[in-house]
């Protein structure tokens, strides 16, 4: 016979979520499963440090919520749109060591200062293809003057290695932006544990050398686990409210708040959102589907009209999800990266008969 409940990613979480207490990161169970399911290796530990959110992620944040809020929409699946590239994870990592490190070099005429900037890319997963890997440079100097940035890999023995990478620098006041992909990271393929860029700023004589005021680095990785072939777009049908037990199969209204269950010391954002799940009967006629509903499977309709001619020869269909919808989530790590994850199905639209 059909088990009604089935354990899945989708109910884990909630059961975590209804569970605070299994976030603790000895619990061994429904927590460590959640975490695997959702592609996190373990919860953040403590409070992150409190940094701003780059405005960047904000707009991937929101650009993606308002996909998946609007009805009839149907985003790429595991696509980040904004960026034009595939994905569904999206990490800020700051620079972990903009410190100046002096150059024979640098006494030249037109040569400045050089950096060596520090990613940990540790919190990536072996499985994650890199899509996207965007170096951000803020720069600052007494005035303003002809700019060119040199990059090259560094080592923390041999030093700096040959130029991968030389631009030029049109204007102090907006950030350097350099795409690593291909340069300095093979497209597809899993990152390093960190990444280490020896940069050098040349100066058009006179003016004066800039000084290095910030260092990011936009990843983009792709998690095949965490994909589905099929975009499912989110419907405009609002779940009951009641939770009680009689009545035909659907879905029922069920709101998850992050704060209520301690997530909110390092998920930015959304503060919750509606999770719902599916109860009711699957006998007839509610193993039949309604107007504009998911259509009746045979095999529903046939187990309840077995059960109405012979209830002990079989079990009624089960109510379980039809039609599920994703969430995007933005949040600190345990490294204090800003993250955006992308988790397909995780809302229930609709509940079928099954």
């Amino acid at each position: 016979m059909l088990l009604c409940r089935r354990p899945s990613s989708y109910h884990l979480f909630l059961l975590a979520l209804l569970l605070p207490s299994a976030w603790a990161p000895t619990s061994p169970g429904p927590a460590a499963a959640l975490l695997q399911a959702l592609g996190l290796r373990d919860a953040p530990r403590s409070a992150p440090t409190l940094r701003p959110v780059p405005p960047v992620m904000w707009r991937l944040f929101r650009h993606r919520d308002s996909q998946e809020a609007r009805a009839g929409a149907t985003p790429r699946p595991c696509h980040v749109e904004e960026l034009g590239v595939a994905g569904n994870i999206v990490r800020h990592i700051p620079d972990r060591s903009a410190s100046v490190r002096p150059s024979e070099a640098s006494k030249a005429p037109g040569l400045c200062p050089q950096w060596t900037v520090v990613f940990d890319l540790s919190a990536v997963e072996p499985t994650e293809r890199l899509t996207r890997a965007r170096l951000e440079l803020r720069l600052a100097a007494a005035e303003a003057g002809t700019l060119s940035v040199a990059l090259a890999g560094d080592s923390a023995a041999a030093g700096p290695g040959p130029v991968l990478l030389s631009q030029a620098v049109p204007a102090l006041e907006l950030p350097v932006r350099a795409e690593l992909l291909g340069a300095v990271l093979a497209p597809n393929a899993s990152a390093p544990r960190s990444l280490r860029l020896a940069l050098a700023l040349r100066s058009g004589a006179p003016a004066p050398c800039a000084h290095l005021a910030e260092a990011s680095l936009l990843l983009v990785t792709l998690d095949p686990r965490l994909c589905h072939s099929l975009a499912r777009s989110r419907r405009e049908a609002e779940p009951v409210a009641d939770g009680g037990s009689g009545g035909t199969c659907r879905a029922r209204r069920l709101y998850v708040s992050f704060r209520e269950v301690g997530w909110h010391r390092w998920v930015i954002a959304p503060r919750g959102f509606l999770a719902n799940y599916c109860q009711g009967q699957c006998a007839l006629p509610g193993a039949l589907s309604g107007p504009g509903g998911p259509p009746a499977l045979n095999h529903a309709v046939l187990r309840a009209l077995m059960y109405a001619a012979a209830p002990g020869t079989a079990g009624l269909p089960c109510c379980v999800p039809a039609r599920l919808s994703p969430i995007s989530v933005l949040f600190f790590d345990n490294s204090d990266n800003v993250v955006l994850r992308h988790y397909e199905d995780m809302v229930v639209d609709e509940c079928g008969c099954r």
